[in-house]
């Protein structure tokens, strides 16, 4: 009875491992478009936000009566 235990859980043990083998991921998934949007979409949103800290700083310059930067 014991070798019948060792036997099972060596088997089902085995048999895990051999399905969880490491598998690549495919290359191009239907969420890419999605992704590259998104990457695009924070792309432009960082220049935005570059642009309007230049400007504040600008007017923040005008204001206090500073020379222009």
């Amino acid at each position: 009875m014991g070798l019948f235990k060792v036997l099972t859980m060596s088997v089902s043990v085995l048999f895990m491992l051999s399905c969880a083998s490491p598998e690549t991921p495919p290359k191009k998934t239907v969420f890419d478009p999605l992704l590259q949007s998104e990457e695009r979409a924070r792309e432009v949103q960082k220049t935005v936000d570059a642009n309007a800290d230049a400007t504040r700083k600008a007017v923040d310059t005008q204001e206090r009566g500073d020379t222009a930067p």
